[in-house]
């Protein structure tokens, strides 16, 4: 376990992929890996609370002693558990949005400062194609197979919205190090009024806020 980082802004960083099929067991290291990355970076990892490549995420990220939270499509503990058969173990906090599968990865998504995917099927797909919407940075870890592999040829075919916003790699640590550097250069701004002090919030200076 590396000591963790404790960067100015700490991402919510999304890893999305297979919860079954031939890609889990060809890429849970590859999840794992991606999970620890973030978590040695210092940022917090978001999943689906799901089983699969999200959890062996989860794991990773948990391993290396980082923050993991879980989106869930139930809207409870009890519903979570008994009715999707999802696991609790490896969260430090679960959201029990009560959306369905749907509703939830548009939740997570939006929840989300990146997403990066390895692996995947529809759901994965799915969860891409909302962030390229929203105009939320993604990554794709190439050579995974699955949805990830067929992400570029989507994009060349079907002309997407923020396409300069799908960063490539084919190996975890370098995917999310370049996420990182990405995110840093689009936040440049918040970055830079921390590191002088402006921050809005605690200042006196636009008035006052009752509550």
């Amino acid at each position: 376990m590396n000591a963790i980082k404790t960067p100015i802004i700490r991402y919510s960083i999304c890893v999305s992929g297979a919860a079954a099929g031939v890609t889990v067991e060809a890429d849970k290291e590859l999840a794992v890996r991606l999970g620890a990355a973030i978590a040695d970076s210092g940022h917090v990892l978001t999943t689906g609370a799901t089983v699969g490549l999200p959890y062996y995420a989860a794991q990773g990220a948990k391993g290396s002693g980082g923050m993991s939270i879980g989106f869930s499509p139930a809207g409870s503990i009890k519903e979570h558990m008994k009715k999707y058969r999802l696991p609790s173990r490896y969260f430090d906090y679960i959201n029990y949005t009560g959306m369905s599968y749907v509703g939830r990865d548009v939740y997570l998504v939006q929840s989300s400062d990146a997403v990066l995917t390895v692996g995947g099927r529809f759901g994965s797909l799915h969860e891409f194609t909302t962030a390229l919407e929203a105009g939320i940075p993604c990554g794709v870890l190439l050579g995974s197979g699955g949805a990830a592999d067929l992400i570029p040829q989507l994009m060349d075919v079907l002309e997407p919205p923020n396409k300069g916003a799908v960063l490539f790699a084919h190996d975890p640590e370098e995917l999310v190090n370049n996420m990182i550097a990405h995110l840093d250069e689009l936040y440049y701004d918040l970055h830079r009024d921390i590191a002088l002090g402006k921050e809005w919030y605690i200042s006196n200076d636009h008035g006052s806020h009752s509550g």
